[in-house]
């Protein structure tokens, strides 16, 4: 018996090994941190080396980039 209001695709199964769908947030996510990384880097050359944190130098490009790596190795994962 069908339950009401319920999709009849979504009551699939996968096949065996199949992977399971990414999560809603997980696109907006991966994308926000890799633009995250380039405004940060970007903000670090337009600010002659004074932001985004002051007093840490050229670490703030490191910080920018790790930000923007999560973000591509997100897209490893991306289904």
């Amino acid at each position: 018996m069908a339950r009401p209001g319920r999709d009849d695709d979504a009551m699939a199964e996968r096949p065996e090994g199949e992977p399971a769908p990414n999560p809603v947030w997980f696109k907006p996510i991966m994308l926000g941190l890799m633009l995250l990384g380039l405004v940060w880097v970007l903000v670090f050359y337009l600010s002659a080396t004074q932001f985004p944190i002051p007093g840490i130098g050229a670490w703030n490009l490191v910080i920018g980039f790790g930000i923007a790596f999560v973000g591509f190795l997100m897209t490893t994962r991306w289904r």
